[in-house]
């Protein structure tokens, strides 16, 4: 067994386990729900219990690995060959209403590269995972991303940052603009349930701003296994501290990053 299978196989437990701990709290939260600092940005009791079990887990199997993780931080050192991007609720503010779209997400950089990844949606019971050279699954049947070739018959998906009531570079005005241009634009609410449904070609192509490492690293390699392409905004490489995420079927990808580099900021609309 390789060690990437190895590696794709603890996080799958890890994302398992963190998936029923999220189904034990869903509905029982009461007065367990606080904001980060910033309105909307919220955090769980069952985010962190979820999280305690996933570093349990990856902490048994791979104690010399490094972590980070959205509740807990750095753990470790942060240039190590292994580090863990952990989300273990992705889509609290969807969790915290009882809105059926949150997962768990847990992905494996190695040497700066998304390399395995699993997102676990407990809600409707799939499990996607990936591996570089092992494919892309849900629920372990192969998935690929989908043949749509055209913008205007596409099917977009993206999200707002938690900042987006203190800038005008909020994407309103590129989800507006895309609107007309596509077939229409989703809102999930969750950055890695967005990368999930480019790969199995539920939707064609995402983006977004605002984001965090442990948003994307699982997702990333999930839509590359599944044939997808992820770069920055121009179609440059990507770059997982930019914040900034361009994620299709390859198909659009061109067509989509010209169509965002023409939208002007929020602010030149008024």
């Amino acid at each position: 067994m390789t060690n990437l299978q190895i590696f794709l196989d603890v996080a799958t437990e890890a994302a398992l386990a963190a998936g029923a701990v999220l189904q034990g709290y869903l509905g029982k939260l009461e007065d367990a729900i606080t904001e980060k600092g910033r309105p909307g940005d919220l955090v769980t009791a069952a985010d962190k219990a979820s999280e305690a079990v996933i570093l349990e887990i990856l902490h048994r199997h791979f104690p010399q690995h490094s972590i980070l993780a959205e509740e807990s931080g750095k753990i470790g050192n942060q240039d190590n060959q292994y580090l863990w991007a952990i989300d273990p609720l992705d889509g609290t503010t969807n969790y915290a209403h009882q809105y059926p779209a949150f997962c768990v997400s847990i992905g494996l950089l190695i040497n700066g590269e998304p390399q395995v990844g699993v997102i676990y949606d407990p809600a409707h019971n799939e499990l996607f995972r990936a591996a570089t050279g092992l494919g892309a699954t849900r629920n372990r049947r192969v998935i690929s991303v989908s043949e749509t070739s055209e913008l205007s018959k596409s099917l977009l998906v993206t999200g707002f940052a938690y900042d987006r009531r203190e800038t005008s570079d909020n994407n309103y005005a590129e989800f507006c603009h895309l609107t007309h241009l596509t077939q229409g634009v989703r809102r999930s609410g969750s950055a890695a349930l967005d990368l999930a449904a480019v790969a199995c070609g539920r939707v064609d192509g995402y983006w977004e701003r605002g984001i965090s490492p442990w948003d994307v690293v699982a997702g990333i390699i999930l839509l590359q296994e599944a044939g997808g392409k992820v770069t920055a905004y121009d179609g440059t490489p990507f770059n997982i501290a930019s914040g900034r995420i361009l994620a299709t079927n390859g198909y659009i990808h061109d067509n989509l990053s010209g169509a965002l580099m023409q939208v002007p900021p929020l602010s030149a609309w008024q």
